[in-house]
């Protein structure tokens, strides 16, 4: 049986880490003009819930302010908030990650909807450019939806 030298560990870990980068930070597509949102991490912090997102605006304008009206469900499946999340500017073909935080455990919410732009201030781009080809996914337990 050959001895993995420390080196060799090294390397080993080092490129399976890569290889995990790799596939957990792979850039949303932007080859279709609109905003891409992608719920990343759901992590309980104390008694509240942080909910991280990745953000790319596909468009080639940039975004000066894009507000989300957004509902959370519980488990049974009935609304529990109702809120405004400012995912601030957006730049164009840039990716953001903009994380909120609610108080309760990330247990307590199954569905995050996106349920339409409040805000969506941009120069070149009409009032549904922060709506319109929304592309929503999630790497959590929790759907997001649209």
């Amino acid at each position: 049986m050959a001895a993995l030298t420390l080196s060799g560990w090294a390397g080993a870990a080092g490129l399976a880490w890569a290889e995990n980068l790799a596939q957990t930070s792979a850039p949303l597509p932007t080859s279709a003009a609109g905003i891409s949102i992608e719920l990343s991490v759901a992590e309980d912090i104390g008694e509240a819930c942080k909910l991280s997102f990745v953000v790319t605006n596909g468009h080639h304008k940039d975004i000066a302010q894009a507000v989300f009206e957004t509902v959370l469900f519980d488990g049974a499946g009935q609304v529990s908030r109702l809120t405004l999340l400012d995912f601030q500017d957006l730049p164009a073909g840039r990716l953001r990650v903009r994380q909120f935080q609610f108080p309760q455990a990330c247990a307590d919410i199954s569905r995050v909807l996106i349920n339409g732009a409040q805000t969506c201030s941009a120069t070149g781009l009409d009032a549904g450019g922060c709506t319109r080809g929304l592309m929503l996914s999630s790497r959590t337990n929790m759907e997001l939806l649209g």
